[in-house]
């Protein structure tokens, strides 16, 4: 699917020829002359349209208009988060099999609400096909975002179809089995990535992880039968001088608990334990496209979690690159054994922040539910940077405690440290574990484990937190370069893009 930037007046909009044309009306709707302003007005004080953000009219090759179907779109206040879940409660439209070229009329829109806009539909209009290959994939095309002064936006509207492949990047892996996406098959994708300008990757297996003294990495993936990988990406955006941000990505391919077996419910959605890993894959895809004056390292600790007659036992000690020793006394507390060695591990690159994501604990989601993502940060100003470029991404999260108090359950009588405390804020307590392994460094850790998919009927992976991460590294290249022209493929894209077929 393509997505186009195009100058148009509500009149103009309405002469386009299309399969569908998405007309936003929100409170205080001031309606012109045109054919579309007078139908909107009428609807409105005849009851048949409301401005609620989702209620919708549909039209059929109404007079004067070239589009064949018209959309009348409540749109709340017309704020670009209204205009988000306005868009995606009319998916089936842009999912409809006659649907080929859509126009999307924003008039007098601000840079955030084109990238809301974009990124709702492109949203709306993803159907999963990999492993189902009966689906009926949207037809759709080509997207053209009509806006009355294209100039303003059109930095914003390229930053966000670039956002929009990395989201659909993470969404697709996050979608995938256990078995289409292994820890070698993350790793092929990742090669894939160093296609790309300014993009290096390494592949480490486990002979060098084992050479790394990653002991604890090591211990998780000796349960499965498929071997661990250690991904290690490098962006190059700016000088080398300039200190990295490093991004930790948790890539458990799947998880049964291990020994501590999960239950059976919704096991299947174990499957969902590598967005983090997905989630930096998919920030990658983006800076490809956008380049930006920053340095980035991506590394993503990538194995299966499996009962077996060599897997981890509760009880057992493992010693982790730092040197550290961990009493393991929940095998499904898995995740942070393997960032703990990648953190560690991330410190050598001196990062200017370090900041892991991961799908790590129930007691997240118990807290904030799927709205917000947790934030744990040992640093105020990139506590402030994640959560600013959270808003702005219309990728929320809410900033945890992690007061010194909360570390006294992770005390063992065998090793330095357990690896789980008792039940009480089980998210905290995960968090001060993983505190442990960054040094001096700002570090910054975000619990996804209620944002990065959803359940039920709508099962599926979300693409969060993306959003967050790639505005949080475009505002850091734009502080430590603020004379610098926009990125190079931002300021040349002109009147179209291309975003991913899924």
């Amino acid at each position: 699917m393509n997505f186009a930037l195009q100058t148009l007046s509500l009149a103009a909009a309405a002469t386009e020829k299309c399969d569908l044309l998405v007309v936003p009306v929100a409170e205080g709707f001031a309606p012109g002359a045109d054919a579309l302003s007078v139908l909107a007005a009428r609807a409105l004080d005849k009851g048949d349209l409301a401005t609620k953000p989702g209620k919708h009219l549909h039209l059929y090759q109404p007079p004067a208009v070239g589009a064949r179907r018209v959309l009348l779109l409540g749109v709340g206040n017309g704020s670009p988060d209204a205009v988000r879940k306005a868009l995606l409660a009319v998916s089936a439209d842009f999912k409809a099999p006659a649907v080929r070229q859509a126009v999307v009329y924003l008039g007098e829109a601000t840079p955030a609400l084109v990238a809301a806009a974009v990124q709702a539909v492109a949203e709306a209009s993803y159907v999963y096909t990999t492993t189902k290959p009966k689906a009926e994939a949207a037809n759709l095309q080509k997207v053209t975002i009509g806006v009355a002064l294209e100039a303003e936006v059109r930095t914003a509207f390229a930053q966000a179809v670039a956002l929009v492949q990395g989201q659909n990047l993470a969404r697709e892996w996050g979608n995938r089995p256990a078995n289409h996406a292994t820890p070698s098959q993350l790793a092929e994708l990742a090669k894939s990535l160093a296609r790309h300008a300014r993009i290096d990757c390494k592949v480490h297996g486990p002979e060098e992880v084992a050479r790394l003294g990653m002991g604890a990495f090591l211990a998780v993936a000796r349960g499965s039968k498929e071997p661990l990988r250690f991904i290690e990406l490098h962006y190059r955006g700016a000088d080398k001088k300039q200190a990295p941000v490093v991004l930790v990505g948790k890539g458990i391919t799947f998880d049964s608990g291990g020994i501590s077996i999960k239950p059976g419910p919704e096991m299947d959605e174990m499957k969902f334990d590598m967005c983090g890993a997905a989630s930096v894959l998919g920030v990658f895809r983006a800076l490809a496209e956008l380049q930006p004056a920053v340095n980035v390292v991506g590394l993503i600790p990538a194995c299966e979690n499996l009962p077996d007659g060599r897997a981890l036992k509760p009880g057992d000690v493992v010693t982790s690159m730092s040197g550290q020793t961990i009493e393991v006394l929940n095998t499904d507390a898995e995740g942070r054994l393997i960032l703990c060695d990648a953190l560690t591990y991330a410190t050598r690159f001196k990062p200017a922040a370090l900041v892991d994501i991961a799908t790590l604990t129930g007691a997240c989601v118990i807290a904030l539910g799927g709205v917000r993502s947790g934030l744990y940060a040992t640093d105020d100003a990139l506590a402030a940077q994640l959560s600013a470029a959270g808003d702005a991404a219309l990728d929320l999260c809410w900033r945890m405690p992690l007061d010194e108090e909360y570390a006294e359950g992770l005390k063992s009588n065998f090793a330095d440290v357990a690896n789980v405390a008792g039940r009480p804020a089980g998210s905290v307590t995960a968090a001060k574990f993983l505190q442990r392994f960054v040094g001096e460094f700002p570090w910054a850790h975000l619990d996804i484990a209620g944002t990065a998919w959803k359940g039920g009927t709508a099962k599926g992976a979300t693409g969060r937190p993306v959003g967050l991460l790639l505005h949080f590294l475009l505002n850091r290249a734009q502080q430590a370069q603020p004379d610098r022209a926009p990125a190079k493929k931002a300021a040349r894209a002109g009147r179209t893009a291309a975003a991913p077929k899924g």
